[in-house]
């Protein structure tokens, strides 16, 4: 597989702009940052409660990689996004019960973890990854 693929499911959050939810290419796949977003109406959800938001975005990113071919496992680097460094503690408590729960190797990706200015007002968090597959 060398072309270049978009994937896309309902399982996650339309792209809202000019964006993929997730590119293939070969063994890559890309996702697309993921806000805390209900998939079915695009609403975001939990406001003002960073672990749950935290859960949502990893549900909605694991939802791309399974329609891109690929698993948790398979994820080489998670970037995560914080509106507030204050809201670590709770995001990585959230985090660390997902990836250990999705990656039965073991193995856990990588990760950054930075706080930046988000696009929506109700987003606490962000969350993009790299995955490998085969």
């Amino acid at each position: 597989m060398s072309d270049k693929t978009q994937i896309s499911t309902t399982g996650a959050p339309a792209a809202a702009w000019a964006f993929s939810q997730g590119v293939r290419k070969g063994p890559l796949l890309q996702v697309s940052g993921q806000g805390p977003q209900d998939p079915e109406t695009g609403e975001y959800v939990h406001a003002g409660d960073v672990k749950a938001q935290t859960t949502r975005v990893l549900e909605n990113l694991k939802a791309i990689l399974e329609a891109g071919g690929a698993t948790v496992e398979d994820v080489l680097m998670l970037r995560v996004y914080l509106a507030t460094r204050d809201d670590f503690p709770a995001m990585n408590e959230a985090y660390g019960e997902f990836v250990k729960a999705n990656c039965p190797s073991g193995v856990l990706p990588c990760r950054t973890t930075v706080a930046v200015e988000l696009p929506h007002p109700s987003m606490l968090v962000e969350i993009d990854a790299l995955a490998c597959i085969g």
